[in-house]
């Protein structure tokens, strides 16, 4: 399927501090890609979403490579991942679900150096300038407390009726001042998934 690509939108984040307290050590980065595109199942009810699911491989490492590169990191610094999608008032949530996913999931860790965790996912309806919260955490160990984070990511002029967005979020940190206890990156085993 040809799916037409408005414009890409690029967002980085970096913090340098946080409750009154530097961060010390590296510069905490966040980085989100985003692809506006043309819904082409707007305003009709189609049961096959693959065309969706298959373009979606093809994308995800061209957002990838464009939020590292927005951020001048390396994809082996890469330490949280996320993923959202906010469609257009004639589309369906179904639509960015085709999109996130099926497929996308390979091709997105393929970029970011692996990956055992699930990626977290967001999706919702929207208009021009919605934001949606990407949800984030570690990419080898989804328990590590101190990464359990979001991005709010919005793209002023999208999406239009007719259009979804589709976001994918990096990280090269946690949550700036992590003190709430739990598993972190330095204890986790990052052979599951999970731990």
């Amino acid at each position: 399927m040809d799916v037409k690509i408005r414009k890409f939108y690029t967002i980085v984040e970096e913090i340098k501090s946080d409750g009154g307290k530097e961060i010390e050590g590296k510069p905490h980065k966040r980085a989100a890609a985003a692809v506006v595109i043309e819904n082409p199942f707007a305003g009709k009810y189609v049961e096959d979403l693959s065309p969706l699911t298959e373009w979606s491989v093809e994308i995800a490492p061209i957002l990838t490579q464009k939020a590292l590169a927005a951020a001048g990191m390396n994809k082996t610094e890469v330490e949280s991942y996320g993923k959202a999608a906010i469609v257009g008032g004639n589309g369906e949530l179904e639509h960015a679900a085709a999109l996130l996913h099926p497929k996308l999931g390979k091709p997105f860790r393929d970029e970011v150096n692996g990956g055992k965790a699930i990626i977290p996912s967001a999706k919702k309806m929207g208009y021009p300038g919605c934001a949606i919260d990407v949800p984030l955490h570690f990419k080898d160990a989804a328990f590590v407390r101190s990464h359990f984070d979001a991005m709010e990511v919005r793209v002023p002029d999208a999406p239009r009726d007719n259009e979804i967005v589709l976001i994918l979020s990096v990280t090269n940190c946690g949550r700036p001042h992590p003190r709430v206890g739990g598993l972190t990156k330095e204890e986790a085993k990052c052979e599951d998934g999970l731990w």
